[in-house]
Formats: structure tokens, C-alpha cells, sequence
């Protein structure tokens, strides 16, 4: 809302400079704003938040005929090849979380990590690390890994917070960790490489996960648990049998994206079909299962849509009346250096992060945002992981986050929304200083798309 604010308030300064000084549309401009407000704050659904927005700005202040561009504008995120990866890699998550699979994975880890410091918590976030490279989501991994992983600490002395904050924070990676959606729709807007922002994004993802597992480590060492008896070691061998199917999918999509093979989208494709193999081998493969995993999947794809093209209308119609490009040239030749600018674009995504939500975030300001951090000489395909790892954030951040609801709503027995909120804190401090390491360290990103190439 910041963002959208913010840019139609600059309205005014762009049409003044255009104009030669003459009298500001201000009552146009204070209108649009407060229907934006109003709509937002009474929970109308962001996708017709945007759309009406954009006819209004529409109408306002460009006299090109509305139907001479909205059919345009909504045929071409529509009918994108790279886009159709979306409810592949969702349709993929449904299909493994059905099948069971997601279960194994979580016993097999949970057999090699409860003995450390910290115990199942580490488990937590080893399982969502590695079904983010799978599901490309971190609702759906949130979501899934929190259904597996919640009974388990039923009746234990774990601290309830912790849990819930380790499951958050490891559900939110599921955007960072390859093959994250948002690095989809995020090459979509700006014409960067799918494939390059993936390599860039595993860096990055080690690092934060090494920071969530610190943390995890140090509770761990200041909050000592009784551990569980040791395994022989040939349990422990059996139990890696059971990560078979999720690291073959691994090696299908990521490898077949990394070794040239395939597009995100046909890599995706494959994705579907190793997931299918497997709940087949599991004997779960049925046409009610595959039914309901569409029918979820559809469901997801159609806000995901809705929301996509009511923000692609409304780039559009910014677009044509010159503000992206206004913005971006007043911002660019500011007397601040450019990582001033930087931190407060990182800022501004932090404050957005706190009521707004992610996917939509991201959509709505990278349209704008990114003419301005190019012209300021920084890689697109660092700023998309950057962007990723905000959006990230904004999944985690009090008092809007959705992966935190979507846990809050697992929960067994219930219990106040406060123990997500508090829980989630250390992890979303790890975050934010993982970003920090990004920036100052760009090539943390850069190196290995280099190397690649």
C-alpha cells in the first residue's frame, strides 16, 4: 500500500513537470488513493484492488481507450510458456503430499538429526529445505511440512514457539530454495533468465538455512533436552531409503534445469510426472488423488492469475502515462550514493512485508522499482534474488505474514497467534542479516552464474 501510495502521489510531480507547471490533478490523485485504502483496508481481494486501480488511473490520465489494450495486456502473462511452470510445480507439491511422501522424508531425517542440539527442530528445518527444492512454494511447504511435523511434538517438552518459528522460517524458504516461484514471475516481469537466477539463488539458500540451523543449535545448547537413544547404524542406513523419491525430483528438475536440459517449465513438467511415478510405486496413485491435487492446484493458480494479470494492467497503464520511468530517472540522479538508495528500496520491501502479501508485493513493485536499481549499475539477477529473499521476509513479518497463519491454522490444539509471532523473531533476524551478507557481498549471488556461463 506504501508502494502503490507512494506512486500515485509522484503522479502529481510528473504531470506538473510535464506540463510546464500548470495546475496538479490533486483531487484525482487523493481519490485514487483513498479507494486504494478503503479496498485494501476492507479486504477486498488484491487482484481487484489492482485492476479497478488501474482502470481509474486509466481513465484519469491517459485518453487511450481502455479496451484498445486491456485484451493485450491480459493475453500476454496469460499465455506465457514460462508462467505455465506456476501450477506445475504447485500440482507436483500436491501430488507428493498426497502420496505420502513428504511423510518419509521427514522420518528419514528425523532418524540422523534428533541427537543434536536442538533436536527435531533441526529436522524442521531440514525437511523444508528440502521440499522447497521440489514444491517452489512457501505456503505449500509450510503448509505440508507443518501437517507432517506438528503430531511429533505433541506431549514433548519442545517450547512451542521455537517449533512454530522453525517451521515458519522453513517454510518460507520455499520461494528462495530452486525452484522458488517468485524467481519465475520475477524473470517474467523483467526478461531476466529463470535458469541464471536459480544458480544464483544456492548460495544464498545454504547460507540462511546455516543461519536458521545456528539458531536452532544455540537454543538448543542454552535449553539442553534429554536426547533420544542412539540408532544403530544400520537403522540410520535403512532410513535413508526413504529420501530416495525426494532426491530423485531433485536431481529430475534442478538437474535437467542446471545441466541445460530442460526450461523451468518442462523441467516442472518432468517434476509432475517423477511425482506420479512415485505415489504410483506407493500404491496411493488414484483418480480421486489426482482430482483433488487438480482441483487445489487450479485453485492456487487462479488467485496466483487474477492477481498477476490485475497488476499487469495496472504496470501497463503506469507505463504508458511515464511514471516507472520518472521515478526512476528522479531517484537515479539523487545526491546519495547508490547503496543509500538500495537500503531504502530494502526498507520500503520491509515495511510492505509487515500487511502485505508477498507474491502481490512483488508484482505491484518490481515493475517500478527495477528500472531504478539497473539504472543505478546494480545485476538484475542479484536484485531478483534480494527481491526473493524480501519477499521471503514478508512471509514471516508480524502482523501479515501467511505462512505464519497457514501454521496457526494447523495447530492441534489451538493457542494464540503471539507464540508464531514471537517464535518466528530469531529466525526473521537470521533473514535479515542474510541479506545484509548479499549486499555487501554481492558476488554471494553472482559467482556461480559466472562460473556457469
Amino acid at each position: 500500500m506504501i508502494a502503490i501510495t507512494f506512486l500515485l502521489g509522484l503522479l502529481a510531480l510528473v504531470f506538473f513537470a510535464a506540463s510546464g507547471g500548470q495546475a496538479l490533478p490533486i483531487a484525482e490523485i487523493l481519490a485514487l488513493v483513498a479507494i486504494f485504502i478503503v479496498f485494501f483496508g476492507a479486504g477486498v481481494h488484491i487482484a481487484a484492488v489492482l485492476g479497478i486501480l488501474a482502470v481509474l488511473t486509466g481513465l484519469m490520465f491517459s485518453d487511450r481507450p481502455f479496451w484498445g489494450f486491456a485484451g493485450q495486456t491480459f493475453w500476454g502473462p496469460s499465455s506465457n510458456f514460462v508462467l505455465i511452470a506456476v501450477p506445475l510445480f504447485l500440482l507436483m507439491g500436491e501430488i507428493l503430499l498426497r502420496a505420502g511422501l513428504s511423510d518419509r522424508l521427514y522420518k528419514a531425517l528425523n532418524v540422523w538429526l534428533n541427537r543434536l542440539p536442538g533436536g527435531l527442530l533441526h529436522t524442521n528445518i531440514a525437511a523444508c529445505a528440502l521440499f522447497s527444492a521440489i514444491s517452489g512454494s512457501s505456503v505449500a511447504t509450510a503448509a505440508t511440512m507443518g501437517s507432517v511435523a506438528l503430531p511429533y511434538f505433541e506431549g514433548t517438552k519442545y517450547n512451542t514457539r521455537m517449533v512454530l518459528g522453525s517451521l515458519a522460517a522453513g517454510g518460507a524458504m520455499g520461494n528462495l530454495i530452486p525452484p522458488g516461484i517468485t524467481f519465475i514471475v520475477y524473470g517474467l516481469i523483467t526478461e531476466t533468465s529463470v535458469g541464471a537466477l536459480y544458480i544464483a539463488a544456492i548460495i544464498p539458500s545454504v547460507i540462511v538455512t546455516a543461519f536458521f540451523v545456528a539458531i536452532i543449535v544455540i537454543h538448543g545448547l542454552r535449553n539442553p533436552m534429554e536426547k533420544p537413544p542412539a540408532l544403530p547404524l544400520i537403522v540410520k542406513l535403512k532410513a535413508l531409503s526413504d529420501l530416495v523419491p525426494t532426491l530423485v525430483l531433485i536431481v529430475l528438475v534442478l538437474g535437467s534445469i542446471y545441466a541445460g536440459y530442460a526450461t523451468p517449465t518442462e523441467a516442472a513438467a518432468l517434476g509432475v510426472v517423477g511425482a506420479a511415478v512415485f505415489a504410483l510405486i506407493e500404491g496411493r496413485l488414484s483418480f480421486a488423488m489426482v482430482h483433488a491435487s487438480a482441483l487445489t492446484t487450479a485453485r492456487n493458480t487462479a488467485l496466483l492469475g487474477l492477481i498477476i494479470m490485475g497488476a499487469y494492467l495496472l504496470n501497463y497503464v503506469l507505463t504508458i502515462i511515464n511514471v516507472p520511468q520518472a521515478v526512476a530517472g528522479m531517484i537515479a540522479n539523487l545526491p546519495v550514493p547508490p547503496w543509500a538508495i538500495m537500503l531504502a528500496i530494502v526498507g520500503m520491501y520491509f515495511a510492505l512485508g509487515t500487511f502485505m502479501e508477498g507474491f502481490s508485493m512483488i508484482i505491484t513493485t518490481v515493475p517500478v522499482v527495477f528500472p531504478i536499481v539497473v539504472g543505478l549499475g546494480y545485476d538484475p539477477i542479484w536484485f531478483g534474488v534480494i527481491v526473493t529473499m524480501l519477499v521471503e521476509i514478508a512471509q514471516i513479518s508480524p502482523p501479515d505474514g501467511t505462512v505464519m497463519y497457514v501454521l496457526q491454522g494447523m495447530r492441534p490444539k489451538g493457542g494464540p497467534i503471539t507464540d508464531v509471532f514471537a517464535g518466528v523473531m530469531p529466525f526473521l533476524a537470521a533473514y535479515l542479516l542474510a541479506v545484509g551478507v548479499l549486499m555487501i557481498w554481492p558476488a554471494t549471488a553472482l559467482w556461480l552464474p559466472a562460473l556457469m556461463r
